[in-house]
């Protein structure tokens, strides 16, 4: 990131040329009196504590803080403003996290929302989680601009997040914009596993485990589950976060199907209408028969759906977007892709130590008291203080 921005010096406000450096182990803000200029005439080191703020007696002025030394500057525009701080939360963000324990515990990982204090009162189990101000569908309705960097490093934490998620075992079941939050630095965590479920050993679900087509909003909806599919896999949280990827670039729903028909209607709009091959894992043949009367479609060009759109960018969506999902790219082939090679950072990309054991939980009758004892349970092997109070209590 460079540009002009004004700094602040003494009562007068003076144009130089600024320099985000986003080298691993020299991040820093530095600025020249102008473009081309050799001789750096100031900087400021960032950090995992560094912070940023508006300025609000200042049209478009931020100030930037590492260790009480403040960068006070105005941008010319507030699209450039909201630029730069974007910049600048992205790499406060990313040594934020890199300052994060490596070793989260069981089901947890930091672009998870997850409990960061618990109280047991008498029989309540009260849990305090981060403060996320914001969720993804807001910002992509917003006026606020949407840049490739912010998608990219969006996408990135997303499949960072399903990564831990699938490594216990669990399907997300219902990604969509509004259930990624987001705080003003960027930092973007994964919420709502109300409608989650394990995996069977084989990586999949089934009937038997309660995995129906009521799940995932339509619009983000994989289309195994619409064809009545008897089992499924990871690849629909996949396709889900397709959804959602190509809604950033497009700031608009990929697919907004009134009803299941028209959803697969325009998916096959999208990416092609199917060969009899293509649908083999369909097994319900009134399903198998609609797909092949659909009229023959071929699939779009991403560089023209989405102009402006990074081209790694829309190879990486096509991927995401594949009907067969023994053929859709998968989390590990997506973190690998080149278009996020410029932020990945392999600290993020961590797996639970073991999967969730499913045979513990399933069989447990989820009233009000016994979701309680789990959760307490759970608090207490992480934060044995709190059971340790509790006796005292004589909870």
């Amino acid at each position: 990131m460079r540009g002009v921005l004004h700094k602040k010096g003494g009562l007068a406000w003076k144009k130089r040329f600024f320099v985000l450096e986003e080298t691993q182990g020299s991040e820093r803000i530095v600025y020249y009196l102008k473009e081309g200029d050799e001789k750096v005439r100031g900087e400021l080191e960032l950090n995992a504590e560094s912070r940023i703020s508006d300025l609000p007696n200042k049209k478009n002025g931020f100030q930037t803080i590492t260790n009480k030394k403040a960068l006070v500057v105005y941008a010319e525009s507030e699209e450039v403003r909201t630029e730069w701080k974007s910049a600048i939360a992205a790499v406060i963000s990313r040594l934020n996290g890199a300052t994060e324990q490596k070793e989260p515990r069981e089901g947890h990982h930091i672009f998870q929302v997850s409990g960061t204090e618990f109280e047991m009162e008498t029989k309540d189990v009260y849990m305090v989680t981060d403060l996320m101000e914001t969720d993804l569908h807001k910002v992509i309705y917003s006026r606020q601009p949407l840049s490739n960097d912010h998608s990219q490093y969006f996408l990135y934490q997303m499949l960072c997040a399903l990564k831990y998620l699938h490594s216990t075992s669990v399907l997300h079941r219902d990604l969509k914009p509004s259930n990624i939050l987001l705080n003003a630095n960027c930092d973007l965590k994964l919420c709502d596993f109300g409608l989650s479920r394990g995996l069977n050993g084989d990586g999949g679900g089934s009937a038997e485990n309660n995995l129906t087509e009521y799940v995932v909003t339509r619009w983000y909806r994989a289309p195994e589950i619409m064809l009545s599919c008897q089992e499924y896999s990871k690849a629909i949280d996949v396709w889900s976060l397709g959804c959602i990827f190509g809604e950033m670039l497009l700031r608009k729903p990929l697919f907004p199907g009134n009803d299941y028909i028209h959803q697969l209607k325009l998916i096959t709009q999208f990416i092609g209408t199917p060969s009899a091959p293509d649908l083999w894992f369909v097994s319900n043949d009134k399903a198998r028969r609609f797909m092949l009367g659909l009229p023959s479609s071929p699939p779009v060009d991403p560089l023209s759906h989405f102009p402006g759109a990074d081209p790694g960018a829309c190879d990486l969506l096509s991927q995401m977007l594949v009907l067969d999902p023994s053929s859709r790219i998968t989390v590990d082939e997506a973190l690998a892709h080149e278009y996020l090679a410029p932020i990945r950072d392999l600290s993020f990309e961590t797996k639970a130590e073991k999967e969730i054991d499913w045979g513990e939980i399933e069989e447990v009758e989820l009233t009000k008291e016994n979701l309680q004892k789990i959760i307490w349970e759970d608090v207490s092997v992480y934060h044995p203080d709190a059971r340790e109070e509790a006796k005292q209590r004589g909870d």
